[in-house]
């Protein structure tokens, strides 16, 4: 048994690679061996957003706070609240973050394949969030 106790794992600021506006990323939680499961609650705050990215074995978001913005490509901007939870499949390539107006906090669950739980890719354009 391993327990994490809350604050323990120290907040980060998303990267300015990966993240467009401001994002902070708090680390709840890491499988050990053979498991290949983490999790972070993360925070944007109006505008921010993620680059556009893929994860080897999909994604699910379970949003905690506030209102927020989801897109895959090709596809139309959804906007999601507190409760609302979205999987993306393995490959999909997509975006998250909050709505122009209003930050949003979530709870990210992806797994990690050969080591890797994403592939990061090019930002998100003002065009594209905007819809």
């Amino acid at each position: 048994m391993k327990i994490t106790r809350a604050g323990q794992n120290a907040s980060t600021r998303g990267p300015e690679e990966y993240f467009t506006g401001t994002a902070r990323i708090d680390p709840m939680f890491r499988a050990e061996e053979p498991g290949r499961v983490a999790g972070a609650h993360v925070t944007f705050e109006p505008g921010a957003r993620t680059a556009w990215h893929t994860h080897p074995a999909g994604q699910t978001l379970i949003v905690t706070f506030g209102r927020g913005r989801v897109a895959r490509e090709g596809g139309e901007i959804e906007e999601i609240s507190e409760g609302d939870i979205v999987w993306f499949p393995a490959g999909e390539k997509h975006w998250h973050g909050a709505a122009p107006d209003t930050a949003v906090s979530h709870i990210a669950i992806q797994e990690s394949i050969d080591g890797s739980p994403v592939t990061w890719l090019e930002k998100v354009s003002d065009e594209d969030y905007e819809g």
